[in-house]
This record gives structure tokens, sequence and C-alpha cells, in this order.
């Protein structure tokens, strides 16, 4: 099969916010096809280091195939959640990049079951080597966990009914393929939205639930905190807004802000450990141009806090 094609998104600027220095120690825990690694690569000197990890394992023998002569850089088959587990993380880091979510292949890989425009084994695992797959969950999950699953990770607002049909529908048989689920859904839902799949949210929330993206996420962010260097840098790319919020409220939670509501007394504050590096930024014209998947690109960078600095 010809190598699938995959265009980095936000590049420059996920990058540029590493402030990546020759000598440095980084990590990629979203290798994907190594757009963004090879940026980073190419700024670091004989001294330096590079770490790349993912949880898909055709990510991982894209890597080898490509790095794994390199004295540079050490490659490690997992997920971002468990970084902090590496041995080579432990000298600390000065810089981690998180490009979360589906990556280009896995969506143009049609056997991998994370589309719906082609029909094709209804899978969705990321890691392909464990955990059960979007058709295991529903062929065992009751309406409600389906319905909340939709609801909770797809926002889906005909979650209900969605999951009724599902569970009304695998009596008779298996649902095991993206094409039936894509029509299922349709039926139930019809075409609501000018120019979106109905299905859209739904394989979203799927997608969420069988790869345990949002916990990944909260355990790989307090990995990431645990292993960087003072003034080390978080760069983290998220394209829906359950991921950038978490991202956005774990940069302020550790900013050392004083928390709180107009409804009650304030919140005591932890010591500062992370400040943010400017604002939220977006792709730009030219880039959502040559690139419409980056369209809900969001990325947040964050600053290690030495010691006793304010955020």
């Amino acid at each position: 099969m010809a190598e699938l094609r995959h265009i980095p998104v936000m590049l420059g600027e996920a990058v540029e916010g590493l402030a990546v220095h020759a000598g440095g120690r980084y990590l990629d825990g979203t290798f994907g096809r190594g757009g963004h690694a090879r940026a980073v690569l190419s700024r670091l000197g004989p001294e330096g280091r590079l770490l790349l990890m993912d949880r898909d394992p055709a990510a991982i023998a894209a890597a080898r195939a490509e790095f794994a002569g390199d004295p540079r850089v050490a490659i490690r088959h997992a997920n971002f959640a468990e970084l902090a587990e590496w041995d080579e993380t432990a000298p600390g880091l000065d810089g981690i990049l998180l490009d979360l979510g589906v990556s280009s292949p896995q969506l143009d890989e049609a056997a991998r079951g994370f589309s719906f425009m082609a029909d094709a084994p209804l899978d969705m695992r990321m890691d392909t080597s464990r955990g059960e797959s979007a058709a295991d969950f529903l062929a065992h999950a009751d309406e409600r966990e389906i319905a909340d699953v939709l609801w909770t990770f797809g926002e889906e607002r005909f979650s209900r009914k969605i999951a009724r049909a599902i569970v009304a529908r695998r009596e008779e048989s298996p649902i095991a393929r993206t094409g039936e689920l894509a029509a299922l859904i349709e039926r139930v839902v019809g075409r609501r939205e000018p120019g979106k799949h109905p299905a859209t949210r739904s394989f979203q929330a799927l997608r969420i639930r069988v790869n345990r993206e949002l916990d990944a996420l909260r355990q790989g962010l307090d990995a990431a905190l645990s292993r960087l260097k003072p003034d080390g840098r978080l760069s983290v790319i998220s394209f829906h807004s359950l991921e950038d919020r978490a991202v956005k409220l774990f940069i302020r939670d550790h900013s050392g802000r004083v928390q709180g509501s107009r409804r009650g007394p304030p919140v005591a504050a932890a010591p500062a450990r992370l400040a943010a590096v400017g604002k939220a930024q977006f792709p730009s014209d030219e880039e959502l141009a040559a690139n419409p998947r980056a369209r809900s690109a969001v990325l947040r960078v964050a600053r290690k806090l030495p010691d006793g600095e304010a955020a």
C-alpha cells in the first residue's frame, strides 16, 4: 500500500512554541507520520535528544523505518499517557509536543474504521494491538451507556434515539461495519445539517470512548508536568472543544491563580507551576486553504515555571 499522506497541522507554530535549542531533550508524544518530529530534529545538534511515542503500531513502524538509525532518536510504542513511565524521560524534558485526535492516515485507511466515508469494519482503535473495538462496545453496552457516550463525547442531541435504534438493530444482528452504523444514524436523524453527515458526532463520540482519549489526555498532561524541566515547554494541538477545554483548564489550574466563583468564597491557589505562553492560536487562512482538516485546530503553549517564579 502506498504511504498515506499526512500534513502536519500548525507545524511552524507548534514547533516554535517548544523554543527548541540544539542540545535539548524533547518528546513528540503523537508521532503520527513525523511531520512535527522532523521539524524538531532539524533544530537539534549532535547532543540533542528526540523521544518519539505513538499508540498506533503503524505510526511506530513508520518512525522506526525513518529514524531508527539516528543516535539522537529513541522510539517507544505506547500511549503518551505513559510518558513518565519511560526511562528516557527520567532526566527531564525541555519540551513536549502533543498533536491530539485522529491522524490523516488513520482516517484515510478505510480498514481502520474511523470514517463513515467508506464501508469497513467498525474498529476505531488507535492501538490495533489491544482493547475493544467500536463494534465490540456497541455489542455489549446498554442503551443508556451508548446514549451517554454519544451525548458526552459527541454532543449529539439525538443520542437517545440513536442508542435506542442501535440496541433494536443488534437484536437482529451485530452492527459490525461503518456503513451499517452510518446508514442507521442517517435513518434515525435525517440530514439536518447542510454539508455535515448526520453520523459525524456519533463517530467522534465512539472514537473518543474506544480510545479513552480524554482519560489519556488528563493522564498525559499530569505526566508531562512531572517530566518537564524548569522553563520546559508544553505545546498541545487539539481538535474539538472537549480536548481544548481540558488543556486550557490544566494550564489555568497550575498557574497559581486563586480559583472560585461569585457564589462561593475563593479557593486557595496551589503554587504556580505553569504559565501560558501567549493566547490560543489557530490555523492561518493559508493553512486552511491548503489543509481543510486543520479547520478545528487550536494550539496552546505553556512554560513550566522554576520554583518560586510567579506565573
